[in-house]
């Protein structure tokens, strides 16, 4: 069964850093693409950062704060985020396609103090 697990979600101050991570299961393909999304009470689902092909895209919000990573020998992928703000606060769930299936994560809640 293939699966995805994030870590390392957590509570930080504003102007802080946090780094997730999220390690897949089940398979010995690559993911592709693989990457992050948020979302918080009421609202959809966001892109944070995603590496498609080797090339990452971020979304706006997050633009030179945000950093992603990936190891494809482990079949994992990282964000490192810094700067923090409150409107950062989501839970953040790890995302990664093989062929046309998606898989996600269960999520990581990430909570940023003003």
């Amino acid at each position: 069964q293939v699966q995805l697990v994030e870590s390392g979600g957590g509570l930080v101050q504003a102007g802080g850093s946090l780094r997730l991570s999220c390690a897949a299961s089940g398979t010995v393909f690559s993911f592709n693409p693989m990457g992050w999304y948020r979302q918080v009470p009421g609202k959809q689902r966001e892109l944070v950062a995603v590496i498609t092909s080797g090339r990452a895209n971020y979304g706006d919000s997050v633009k030179c704060r945000f950093t992603i990573s990936r190891d494809n020998a482990k079949n994992t992928v990282s964000l490192q985020m810094n700067s923090l703000r409150a409107e950062d606060t989501a839970v953040y769930y790890c995302n990664g396609g093989l062929g046309s299936i998606t898989y996600w994560g269960q999520g990581t809640q990430v909570t940023v103090s003003s």
